[in-house]
């Protein structure tokens, strides 16, 4: 039996396939290796199964993972050794899960625009060049967590019009040294500025949501896109719920920056069950 898992910053997917069908599927947390532990990793890979799923029957693992490096591989390899003792276990960065998804075996541009974001150029077989996202801290233009940290940066300073304060005043129950706290010093600061991704999707209808929408994702070109030598000359491919669900915004965007609009897929999932049959 193969396993693939796509491990997003909030969410992980499996699936089974056995003898070229699928006959499992189900999710756990996200796994980000730098903000959990080996054994919460474990704990909650076991808590996910299903009933019946028999572990030891699983003999190749193909994971892939936001924020997994090389630095990280060997964490993830042991921890779903724990739970799937006969498995061989490959492991790479959900980036290269979303290229063989909206790719497969193709040369191309291939995004993600989810919780976080990515970039890469793909060979057909590995990727390329990836300009690094850097992060929720630093970087991940375009994102959910991107679009949530920004909001509530404008909130806490006062500068957000009436009508879209008072929205924003009705979903988030914190004051700003709440919010201050939260992000320093609570565990996954990017799931909770992530979460009001689909506040500001709701009321897409008030020009102060659209116009942080719109700018999130000029932003993801001006600073990750654009470097990519002769990037106009690429098709625009993307994975995650944030390029899916705001696709009518960021389609545009595209198109202005000089790129034509590739497969847009909401999860990787289908491409990647795909994929892995054909190999």
């Amino acid at each position: 039996m193969i396993l693939i898992a796509d491990s997003g910053a909030t969410t992980t997917t499996w699936c089974a396939l056995d003898r070229g069908a699928v006959v499992a599927g189900f999710e756990s947390e996200g796994y980000n290796p730098n903000y959990i532990t080996l054994d919460y990793m474990v704990a909650d890979i076991r808590k996910a199964l299903p009933e019946g799923f028999d572990p030891s029957a699983v003999d190749h693992v193909y994971f892939y993972g936001a924020g997994v490096t090389e630095l990280q591989y060997g964490f993830v390899r042991e921890a779903v050794a724990r739970v799937m003792p006969y498995a061989e276990t490959f492991v790479a960065m959900d980036l290269l899960a979303s290229a063989r998804a909206l790719l497969g075996r193709k040369a191309g541009f291939a995004a993600i625009l989810g919780t976080g974001t990515n970039s890469c150029l793909y060979d057909g077989e590995k990727i390329t060049l990836n300009i690094d996202s850097l992060g929720f801290i630093l970087g991940d233009e375009g994102s959910g967590a991107y679009m949530g940290k920004r909001m509530l940066v404008d909130y806490v300073r006062g500068r957000i019009p009436v009508d879209a304060r008072r929205v924003i005043a009705a979903e988030v129950p914190y004051n700003g040294d709440e919010i201050i706290d939260i992000i320093y010093t609570k565990p996954f600061p990017n799931r909770f500025c992530g979460q009001y991704g689909r506040l500001i999707h709701d009321h897409l209808d008030l020009p102060y949501f659209r116009g942080l929408a719109e700018d999130s994702f000029c932003q993801f070109f001006e600073q990750i896109v654009s470097l990519y030598p002769d990037y106009k000359s690429y098709e625009f491919n993307c994975v995650g719920s944030v390029g899916w669900y705001f696709q009518d915004i960021l389609k545009p965007v595209v198109e202005r920056y000089g790129m034509r609009v590739g497969t847009l897929l909401r999860t990787p999932m289908e491409g990647l069950v795909k994929f892995h049959m054909e190999e």
